[in-house]
């Protein structure tokens, strides 16, 4: 049975783990820039190239860095 998760004990500084879609294709080099985050490349149904991105980031600033850093 899948362990239910308490809403109230995640906080603005608690880890938790992410999935990030975007466009495009990224080098699996941005993954240090990104925080450790894993790469993975794909194509949708129309062939379109789009990214993956998967993983545990510390907290909610580190998500922000990654967006910021992908924005940029």
């Amino acid at each position: 049975m899948a362990e239910r998760l308490e809403w109230s004990t995640i906080t603005l500084g608690s880890p938790a783990i992410y999935q990030i879609t975007v466009r495009g294709y990224l080098e699996d080099s941005w993954s240090n820039q990104l925080g450790g985050i894993n790469i993975h490349n794909a194509t949708i149904k129309d062939e379109s190239p789009i990214t993956i991105l998967q993983g545990e980031l510390v907290d909610q600033a580190a998500l922000f860095g990654v967006l910021n850093t992908l924005y940029g």
